[in-house]
């Protein structure tokens, strides 16, 4: 690799298009400057990033676009090539004079990507995924009543979802719920029965594959920021057996020192008494705003649909607008049963921030439903598996 070509990765680490990922996988967005012994690290995937984004390219429309001197951007390509990451899509079309230049891409359906969505409380969902998200097989299973079943379960879920591939598997995705360290441990998801499972290590030693395991809101906010709209500053939430939520702060996620940031669900928002929550403390917002929450109040004899929704969604604003005004968030977008969220419930939560929050910079804030429906976690599954194994996303 040229001088040039350290001194370029040094330069775009901190500038270039991050790399979203809650596990140990490579970013394209470092704190530090890039040593010259991972300067090809980070073009590579800066190449693979560039492809996934923009299409088929010429490798002289690589060099441009990513700064890389045509050397080694053919270089770089052979070896993608040789890897079974790129591949050549023959000639572009030429109105003039000139050879017509090669395209090359992603090969978009050379590899395979597992995503699992394990948040739901009746079944755990499994998907088989293209490079660019989209789904080609699902399996599910009912999730076990007895707790000592459960991991023998998702074990069992992969592997039939890996025999279903038909192409060299990338990675596996696993959006658990509850509370999960960098290492893809579940440190607690009471409602699982689990407490300190290493779910990455397990399932790494029964399938010999790349494993990345996130919280279930955390996969889904990097399934919004590169498959929906979602901006570089958003905050996820999504409701439904609990509440909880992924956050980016400049296009990079949250985790917080404890790997917690982002539980919401147990955040007090009713100092007016209100509904017994099932962790015991009184005026919990999960209390007002979880899936089954919201189905009992909406089914008490008399109950106002309209009035149950404003309230849950003044509950959610009280407990959204100290973020916001602390992170300066630009939208908030909910996951969950639209029939519930959309409407009434998303009006009055954004008429409650902006009461809340400071009107000359946060009226602005968006509070909008998410366009991936209920395979948010599973697409997100998918890009913390591109980021951790091509340093995409």
């Amino acid at each position: 690799m040229s001088d040039q070509d350290v001194t370029h990765a040094a330069m775009t680490a901190a500038t270039s298009t991050a790399s979203h990922s809650f596990g140990s996988g490579r970013s394209l967005r470092h704190a530090a400057k890039v040593l010259p012994e991972h300067a090809r690290a980070h073009n590579r995937s800066l190449v693979l990033q560039t492809l996934f984004h923009q299409g088929a390219m010429s490798r002289a429309d690589l060099s441009r676009e990513t700064g890389l001197t045509r050397v080694t951007i053919s270089d770089l390509v052979a070896e993608l090539i040789d890897d079974g990451y790129v591949a050549e899509r023959g000639m572009r079309e030429v109105t003039g004079p000139g050879k017509p230049a090669i395209l090359v891409d992603l090969d978009r359906e050379g590899h395979r990507i597992i995503g699992l969505d394990l948040s739901r409380a009746d079944r755990f969902l499994g998907a088989v995924l293209t490079l660019d998200g989209e789904i080609v097989a699902r399996h599910d299973i009912a999730v076990p009543t007895d707790p000592a079943a459960i991991v023998p379960t998702v074990i069992q879920l992969a592997k039939d979802l890996v025999a279903d591939a038909h192409a060299p598997v990338l990675g596996v995705g696993v959006g658990s719920p509850g509370i999960v360290d960098d290492r893809g441990r579940v440190l607690s998801a009471p409602n699982l029965g689990w407490t300190g499972v290493d779910l990455q290590g397990i399932l790494r030693t029964e399938l010999a594959l790349p494993i990345l395991v996130a919280n279930d809101a955390n996969a889904a906010v990097l399934a919004e920021y590169t498959f929906g709209a979602a901006r570089d500053d958003v905050m996820l939430v999504r409701v439904g057996r609990g509440v909880g939520s992924g956050l980016l702060s400049g296009g990079q996620p949250m985790r917080g020192s404890r790997f917690a940031a982002g539980e919401i669900g147990h955040v007090t928002v009713g100092t007016d008494g209100g509904p017994v929550c099932v962790c015991g403390k009184v005026g919990c917002l999960e209390a007002w705003l979880s899936g089954p929450s919201l189905e009992r109040a909406l089914a008490e004899p008399g109950a106002d649909r309209d009035a149950v929704l404003h309230d849950a969604g003044e509950r959610l604003g009280i407990a959204l607008a100290p973020i916001v005004g602390a992170l300066d968030l630009s939208e908030i977008v909910l996951s969950g049963p639209e029939e519930l969220l959309a409407g009434t419930l998303a009006d009055s939560t954004t008429r409650t921030l902006r009461a809340r929050t400071l009107a000359e910079f946060h009226d602005g804030v968006q509070v909008r439903m998410t366009a991936q429906g209920e395979d948010i976690v599973l697409r997100g599954a998918a890009v913390m598996v591109l980021s951790g194994q091509l340093g995409v996303s």
